[in-house]
């Protein structure tokens, strides 16, 4: 039975610190707001369909166009990748005016390549400065926006950042950043959140490319409509109405990448708490057998306590603390042994103490009331036996 309560608790603390995990996870905003009202898919326009890179950017803009016509469409954007979906281009940025070391390379940054209205479509703010727009995307004005925490990482303050320059490669035009965007969680809300450059879909000398433009992208709406199949259908032919040889992939709203970020703590959290509901009904079982075991074979020392006026309370009190001393025992190693436990998969929980006090305190607590019932239901037998039934049988 200590054995069992043991378990118990350990599978017990274990569930309750992934939910404190899963609910901090929860309260991080990603970067964008409403997923679940975000419908997202993906096109791709490839060179032997349109060759010129300003005319597919134009297609794609005239997509957005038919797209807009849909009921129910409050707004929409292009996007080169989504958020939370494991892809896209990284490559690092060099400052202008920043000193580097000899052979020394920036770090890596997340690349996106975005429409005007795509950040107020997924609701990612704009800290300071303004967006990209379409005149500056086809008069291939060198403009940029950066995410705060690389403004900051450079310039300590994202007001600061406006006007400076970065490239990409040494024969890259000097682009000007001219906005800086709330931060967003491309890894997911359990990592930090990555250091992002906002890129026009159509540039010139860009990457040592003469013109650019970006063929693959993602097109995100916003609707009550998401989901539904009309709405799908709606989609599909507002595309095929401009090019019916585009076909649509990842058709999925947005909150499927979002919840698929958190997969594994969802997964973790169920399956110990299903185990730790399992190991605490045995423990459950195990204390009320025990107990009424005891009862069963202490019939005669009963009987004489109640012949030399042991009162109720006292008898049932009696079989209660033994139920829980066994359990104190098994609550103390459990804890011993969760601590030690939750150290190893502390990888596993996000901004959550391994010795998380409050969630011990309560587990525990918890366990022990769920004992003492468990206890007195049996115990409440030694108060109906009749002594002289009891001796005389002995």
């Amino acid at each position: 039975m200590v054995v069992q309560v043991a378990l118990a608790l350990v599978l017990l603390i274990c569930s309750g610190l992934m939910f404190r995990t899963f609910r901090a996870l929860t309260n991080v905003n990603p970067g964008f707001v409403g997923p679940a009202t975000l419908q997202t898919f993906r096109v791709s326009i490839p060179g032997g369909m349109v060759k010129e890179n300003e005319q597919v950017v134009r297609t794609q803009e005239e997509i957005l166009r038919r797209l807009a016509a849909i009921p129910g469409v409050g707004s929409l954007g292009v996007i080169s990748v989504l958020p939370m979906t494991n892809g896209g281009w990284h490559d690092p940025i060099f400052i202008e005016n920043h000193t580097y070391a000899e052979g020394e390379l920036p770090p890596l940054r997340t690349f996106r390549f975005i429409s005007p209205e795509y950040l107020d479509t997924v609701g990612t703010p704009l800290v300071a400065g303004r967006k990209i727009t379409w005149n500056d995307t086809y008069k291939k004005i060198p403009v940029v926006m950066v995410s705060e925490n690389l403004a900051r990482e450079y310039w300590h303050d994202p007001s600061a950042a406006l006007g400076k320059r970065i490239r990409v490669g040494t024969k890259d035009d000097w682009r000007e950043i001219i906005g800086v965007v709330g931060n967003v969680y491309d890894e997911g809300v359990s990592k930090p959140a990555t250091t992002s450059v906002y890129w026009p879909l159509l540039m010139d000398h860009f990457e040592s490319d003469d013109s650019m433009s970006m063929r693959d992208v993602t097109y995100v709406l916003r609707s009550s409509r998401t989901g539904s199949q009309s709405f799908l259908n709606e989609i599909r032919q507002a595309v095929w109405s401009l090019n019916p040889n585009l076909p649509l992939a990842d058709v999925h709203p947005l909150d499927f990448f979002y919840k698929r970020s958190m997969a594994r703590t969802s997964f973790t959290l169920i399956m110990l708490g299903v185990a730790g509901c399992m190991a605490l009904l045995l423990g459950v079982v195990g204390i009320y057998g025990v107990i009424a075991y005891s009862v069963s074979q202490r019939t005669r020392e009963i009987g004489v306590r109640m012949a030399l006026g042991a009162q109720q309370p006292t008898l049932t009190g009696m079989f209660v603390r033994h139920g829980l001393f066994l359990t104190g025992i098994g609550v103390a190693c459990g804890v011993v042994i969760a601590i030690i436990v939750m150290r190893l998969m502390s990888t596993l929980l996000f901004k959550v103490n391994p010795t998380d006090p409050l969630t011990y305190v309560a587990v525990s607590v918890g366990l022990i009331a769920t004992a003492f019932l468990a206890s007195y239901l049996p115990s409440r037998r030694a108060a109906t036996v009749d002594p002289v039934e009891a001796l005389r049988a002995e």
